[in-house]
């Protein structure tokens, strides 16, 4: 199995590679595809193939993570039932992301976090849509999602990814603001 999301992978980079109208560097396309990612809500009913949802686990996994404790947990969904109790897109698939209390007492969000982004960044990548939707802190959709997928006390969703092939491209939007970003001090100027 690891060969396979290993080969597949390979297989994506080499078709956009390939079909690249300039030629492009490794820089450009992870650049590109952080710039382009936007949040996917409407998706077809194709399943995710096993090899992606693999290849984004381990895109997951390799986020950084405080003091390497790896204080998350993802739960895969794919049963229909589960899904609709716990998203208010339709998809075929979705992620949820839990930090483990019991590994990281009190960094398991940010690692949840970064690892969250990693799997969206990696569905883009594959030719999927995905959409982030905040689990934590809302206590009862804390209650439902932890209740609907069996959760341990110690891990607390963090946010439920939403994932399939989008039924339409979706439209990324601009959201660089230098009003947002101080120099060396808040409101410090470059």
């Amino acid at each position: 199995m690891k060969t396979r999301s290993f080969l597949t992978v390979m297989a994506l980079l080499a078709f956009f590679a390939c079909n690249a109208q300039t030629p492009r560097s490794d820089k450009d396309a992870v650049l590109d595809n952080i710039l382009t990612r936007a949040s996917v809500r409407s998706f077809t009913s194709k399943a995710v193939e096993p090899e992606k949802v693999e290849t984004m686990l381990r895109s997951g996994m390799a986020a950084p993570t405080a003091m390497n404790k790896q204080a998350w947990h993802f739960v895969v969904v794919t049963d229909k039932t589960k899904l609709k109790a716990i998203q208010q897109y339709e998809s075929p698939l979705a992620i949820v992301v839990c930090g483990d209390t019991m590994k990281g007492k009190d960094l398991w969000i940010a690692d949840a976090s970064l690892a969250s982004e990693n799997i969206l960044l990696t569905a883009h990548a594959l030719g999927l849509g995905a959409v982030w939707t905040a689990v934590y802190p809302r206590e009862e959709t804390i209650q439902n999602v932890r209740k609907t997928l069996q959760l341990p006390d110690h891990l607390i969703p963090v946010n439920t990814i939403i994932i399939g092939y989008p039924a339409a491209d979706p439209q990324v939007k601009d959201k660089w603001n230098p009003e947002n970003i101080s120099y060396n001090t808040y409101g410090g100027k470059k």
